[in-house]
């Protein structure tokens, strides 16, 4: 399966510091190579988690000011070299397992020239996955599980039910800040979606939507007919809730108690990340 990785936002919740640098791109603590502690971008983590999921397909949906994403993701044999040269032998190690990964999986970019939303992102990738179920994962949000134990549960209630749409969800302190469902638990941790409201002032449950999803292109329909908001942004969240006027099959699958969200949206959440131990 493809994967849609947006990483278009302007990140403004982040300025100043995402004047210049992409959000995606801010550091978070990692455990490295030997135990050491690295610093990776943020989406990085994301690629190779996803990498090492089994993924290989991968289009990153950009935008004005992204080019560090690219830059990044584009191996750099003399940066290697000078590594070696400074015997810096750990971080030589560290970059070319990177770009291994790099070198072993299919990467598009596309640009979106205008941010015009989450489900509009999305929407951009359509010629890049066709006809064929994707998977959307946003390039600022990280789920730490065992195993990645989260993405085959997405998967497998994805493939299980014959699914339209399938999405991880939390139980959110604050829900008013995210996407929010009510549903139908029809097994310990799956839901059967019946509604979805995009940051609603009176939240109808606590579960609220973690921007990891996998989708039939039946999805492309529901953004096309999708009115943008007062903002002129065009929300997946939106198109969601169409599919399930055209009574197409949603599902949820909960995230559990000893997974973590690693969320970098706003500089509270990040100082968070960045003063937490993170292993991967």
């Amino acid at each position: 399966m493809k994967v849609v990785i947006p990483a278009a936002g302007l990140g403004t919740r982040l300025l100043p510091v995402t004047k210049e640098l992409p959000k995606e791109m801010l550091p978070v603590f990692f455990k490295g190579k030997g135990g050491r502690v690295c610093l990776k971008p943020m989406l990085q983590a994301v690629f190779e988690q996803l990498y090492d999921a089994g993924f290989r397909e991968f289009v990153f949906i950009g935008g004005r000011g992204k080019r560090a994403i690219e830059d990044h993701f584009s191996p750099d044999d003399n940066f290697i070299e000078s590594l070696r040269n400074k015997n810096k032998d750990d971080l030589v190690e560290e970059l070319q397992e990177f770009y291994k990964k790099i070198n072993n999986s299919t990467i598009v970019f596309v640009n979106q020239p205008k941010p015009k939303g989450f489900g509009d992102a999305v929407y951009r990738a359509m010629i890049f996955t066709g006809d064929d179920p994707f998977l959307v994962h946003a390039g600022d949000d990280l789920i730490l599980s065992r195993n990645n134990d989260h993405l085959e549960r997405i998967m497998k209630v994805f493939e299980h039910y014959d699914a339209d749409a399938v999405f991880l969800v939390e139980t959110a302190k604050d829900p008013r800040r995210y996407g929010v469902i009510i549903g139908d638990a029809i097994k310990p941790g799956v839901f059967e979606v019946k509604k979805v409201v995009e940051k609603p002032k009176e939240p109808p449950s606590n579960l609220a939507v973690i921007a990891l999803y996998a989708f039939k292109p039946i999805i492309y329909r529901a953004i096309e007919k999708v009115e943008p908001d007062e903002s002129g942004e065009v929300q997946l969240t939106d198109a969601i809730s169409l599919l399930l006027n055209w009574q197409c099959k949603v599902y949820a699958s909960k995230l559990k108690d000893d997974e973590r969200r690693i969320d970098i949206g706003t500089p509270e959440s990040y100082l968070r990340v960045l003063t937490l131990p993170i292993d991967l």
